[in-house]
């Protein structure tokens, strides 16, 4: 048995244990970190890399049949699905290797197997035994399935079996319209399966603007995607390929092959027991600098809530690394997080939603600016979609920011920028947008919100 003794132990080396491995060696912790499966965790490996690998492809795709709008003339194009996933793949196993490159570089040990707990300061790994006066859970989730919806790889899909099919869909049901369930319905589409998503309330993307949501499902519904709203799927057949979906108090039979379960995530708390751990609805209570109430445990990233972004947990990483070495930084802030979906068109948010903004008693400006009405967008030809935002009319503070469209999740982040630095309208609208781009629309829509739109 060998012992090991360590400043900081994390367990989990996805995108919040790898970040904050290496920002706490960078400190000068020694550190090691524990992983069971792949460094860089789901989404490196079944998540946020492979499945932009995947709607990359859809994007060309999409494009290629719509060469003769660009003056170009194309044989007509074919998806090659065990291609597509093998570039996927591809991606996924460089950025593996590199996650354990940077890893080696930043002086961090790795552990590669089963983390056991003894005892709160001590992790068992095969014949290793680890001891550490502070400890980071970084373990992550796994899809969360429902009673007689449950994955078997071949009806019934989870996000893994769909990023590696064993088959292309011919009629797909997704149930769940988060995003997850979107962008794989996005894609599936885009190859040609006949899909249908099945959501339980009463819009899809329901995390986002009323608004957004709405023109979002307008978009997928043009591109022959189906949706069953305020639904849920009560019961699967199999053998016969068909599930019963309950919808305004009746059941019909919705004709499928495959079904994608989409219906959210669960945090990998098992074997966290001996820690003394209060986990509530499957995830690790903390405080807001993730501290978990027992000394010198932490918790990060999807495993202690939502929202479940690698950016989060990859900025509670780097947070908690730096209050283990001495430091005081900041707790991450909820309403500075970006959301994106990278269906087409991609959704991008930050920030209060309207009707958030209205239910918190906020007298609200609100600017839109479309993307037919930007000289960047008709060049692109993206001319469907819109930037939305959010002010409050007496401080002029930015409340949210809501977008729909061609790379709006490149878009994003100028808001979050604005939003972290407390910016209020009067310098957004001082602000100089560079002309011809996209962007040019966010500076449309704060000018929209004041009165003093020019090109709208």
């Amino acid at each position: 048995m060998a012992q090991h003794e360590f400043d900081l132990m994390v367990i989990g080396a996805g995108p919040g244990g790898y970040v904050c491995a290496i920002r706490a060696a960078q400190l000068g912790l020694k550190t090691a970190v524990v992983e069971r499966e792949h460094l860089g965790g789901i989404c490196l490996n079944w998540g946020c890399i492979p499945t932009k690998a995947l709607l990359r492809s859809a994007e060309v795709l999409r494009l290629t049949r719509h060469a003769a709008d660009f003056g170009l003339k194309v044989d007509a194009a074919q998806a090659d699905l065990g291609a597509i996933v093998e570039r996927s793949r591809n991606i996924a196993g460089q950025l593996n290797s590199g996650v354990g490159h940077l890893l080696k570089k930043n002086k961090v040990t790795v552990f590669m197997g089963e983390a056991a707990f003894p005892e709160p300061g001590t992790v068992q790994v095969g014949d290793d035994t680890l001891t550490a006066p502070a400890t980071v859970i970084a373990t992550g989730a796994r899809a969360r399935e429902l009673p007689g919806l449950e994955a078997d790889g071949d009806f019934v899909w989870t996000y893994r079996h769909a990023l590696r099919p064993p088959r292309m869909p011919g009629k797909l049901l997704v149930i769940g319209s988060g995003a997850i369930g979107i962008e794989f319905a996005s894609f599936y589409s885009a190859l040609g399966a006949e899909t249908t998503v099945v959501e339980l309330v009463d819009r899809i993307l329901p995390t986002e603007d009323a608004e957004i949501s709405a023109l979002a499902r307008k978009a997928l519904e043009r591109q022959g995607i189906g949706f069953m709203t305020g639904a849920k799927v009560t019961g699967l057949d199999r053998a016969g390929g068909s599930a019963q979906v309950e919808q305004g108090g009746e059941t019909r039979e919705v004709a499928c092959d495959t079904a994608i379960s989409a219906v959210g995530i669960t945090g990998n708390v098992e074997g966290l027991e001996p820690l003394g751990l209060t986990v509530e609805r499957g995830h690790v209570v903390t405080d807001a600098h993730c501290r978990t109430g027992v000394q010198g445990i932490y918790a990060i990233g999807d495993v202690a809530g939502g929202p479940w972004l690698a950016h989060k947990a990859s900025h509670e990483g780097v947070m908690v690394a730096e209050l283990i070495a001495g430091g005081d930084p900041h707790p991450v802030e909820p309403g500075s997080i970006p959301g994106c979906t990278y269906c087409h068109p991609q959704v991008a948010s930050v920030g209060m939603t309207e009707e958030e903004a209205r239910e918190a008693g906020r007298e609200i400006r609100v600017g839109r600016f479309p993307f037919i009405g930007n000289g960047k967008a008709l060049a692109l030809g993206e001319a469907e979609g819109l930037v939305k935002t959010i002010f409050d009319a007496a401080t002029g503070e930015l409340l949210g920011a809501h977008m729909i469209g061609a790379e709006v999740t490149e878009l994003i982040q100028g808001y979050v920028i604005g939003r972290t630095l407390e910016t209020t309208e009067k310098e957004l609208l001082q602000t100089v947008f560079p002309h011809p781009t996209l962007s040019e629309m966010m500076h449309e829509s704060v000018l929209d919100a004041f009165g003093r739109a020019i090109h709208f």
